[in-house]
């Protein structure tokens, strides 16, 4: 592939959580991120990816642009990016490496439960603040659109998306293993972002758990999700007096330091356990919660694969998911060399159309009205079958990457701009 995509990329699998929460951004921070981009210097095609799970930066650059990125980041955060920071990101080069990369990204091979399909729509809106804040180029336009090609076929074509296994459904799974022991146990879900409504939602699909509470900064929402599955709502205020009854406490709330902190969990009486689950980054549950006794603490970095049925078909589909991802990028490579010599064809085309008018313009002097509309109309398709034949031999010769002497030949056949023959 020809540009000089690159990706810089810092997740789950290079960071541990607390590097990780140090360097995510909220979506205002994205798209101050990619305004900062979108002025640098001989940086296009930015988008900016930031999830629970990772922080990525990718771009198009004739090379790798680590330390401008870096610095923009740390402009956005409002702080230096340190050394020890920076060595966990990895910067993959060349279009292929990077696009592979955002393919496994979007279809959820890289994602912390494997093929958790939240990712997908975090890609989407992510496109979309990189098409708002207009850093997305062609090249970027055309691999998302892959991406979710792709991704169509993966749901339609593999078993990779059977089955409820995602982050929101193993935070579930936990749930139902740490209250094994209680007949009825209350469950408590704060914040109702994208994670939290679907976690959320499949607490009240579950018959395993009958007391369900949701509370959310904005009371309405969680009102409409509690009607909609059969749960309770806590107004916010009234949270800290609530959490005495919790059994477990589920939080995704986005915030930029913890609401549950240690001097809160301190307030409660923990006769036998108290477990919270925190599927937000940067952390809404502080780390220092366990010091109470009878309190656990399940973070992102707990929540591992499981070795359910869903994700064994998950799994098993793995190898049909790549090769699904090598024949998009093969198309993408050929699509790509196909628009570097898209000037020559675009060249020859004004070439003949500029000889089609000229002699159209001499003859119809001495024709009617409708002999010019016909003349006009056998000229163009005249035309359009002088252009089939040349234009097939150069993307053929695209294929075999050869186009170099196919460009030279029509050049001197047609006479085109000598600036055109570098396609």
């Amino acid at each position: 592939m020809s540009p000089a995509f690159h990706v810089l990329s810092l997740s789950q699998r290079t960071a541990p959580l607390a590097v990780r929460e140090q360097l995510a951004l909220d979506e205002a921070a994205c798209r101050q991120l990619l305004r900062t981009l979108r002025a640098a210097p001989g940086l296009t095609d930015v988008l900016v990816l930031s999830t629970c799970n990772r922080t990525e930066i990718y771009y198009c650059a004739g090379q790798e642009q680590s330390a401008t990125l870096l610095d923009a980041l740390g402009q956005v955060l409002g702080r230096v990016v340190s050394a020890e920071q920076a060595a966990h990101f990895v910067h993959l080069h060349g279009a292929e490496a990077a696009s592979r990369h955002l393919l496994e990204v979007a279809l959820g091979l890289e994602a912390q439960v494997v093929g958790d399909q939240q990712i997908s729509h975090q890609v989407k809106r992510a496109y979309r603040w990189a098409v708002e804040e207009d850093t997305a180029g062609p090249w970027l336009h055309r691999l998302l659109h892959t991406v979710f090609f792709t991704s169509k076929r993966v749901q339609t074509e593999t078993s990779f998306r059977d089955g409820a296994a995602s982050t929101s459904y193993a935070a579930l799974e936990l749930a139902e293993t740490l209250t094994a022991h209680l007949p009825t146990p209350n469950i408590l879900i704060l914040g109702l972002g994208e994670i939290g409504t679907d976690v959320a939602r499949h607490f009240g699909a579950s018959p395993r758990f009958a007391r369900v509470t949701v509370c959310n900064r904005t009371r309405a929402k969680a009102e409409a999700l509690a009607v909609s599955h059969g749960l309770l709502v806590l107004d916010w205020a009234d949270l800290p007096a609530s959490l005495q009854a919790a059994d477990v406490v589920i939080s995704s709330v986005a915030a930029a330091a913890p609401c549950l902190t240690l001097a809160l969990v301190q307030q409660l009486t923990v006769l036998s356990h108290k477990f919270f689950i925190d599927l937000s980054v940067p952390r809404s549950v502080a780390a220092d919660v366990e010091q109470v006794p009878g309190v656990l603490l399940y973070t992102l970095d707990d929540i591992a694969d499981t070795t359910s049925a869903t994700l064994s078909r998950r799994l098993a589909a793995v190898p049909q998911v790549r090769a699904l991802i090598a024949e998009s990028l093969a198309d993408l490579a050929q699509w790509s060399r196909e628009q570097a010599v898209s000037p020559t064809i675009q060249q020859l085309k004004n070439a003949l159309e500029q000889l089609r008018t000229e002699e159209l313009q001499r003859f119809s002097k001495h024709l009617s009205a409708e002999e010019t509309r016909r003349m006009d109309e056998l000229t163009r398709s005249l035309m359009q079958k002088v252009l089939k034949q040349p234009t097939r031999h150069l993307k053929a010769a695209c294929q075999r990457g050869e186009s170099g002497p196919v460009v030279e030949l029509l050049a001197g056949l047609f006479d085109l701009e000598p600036q055109l023959q570098t396609a």
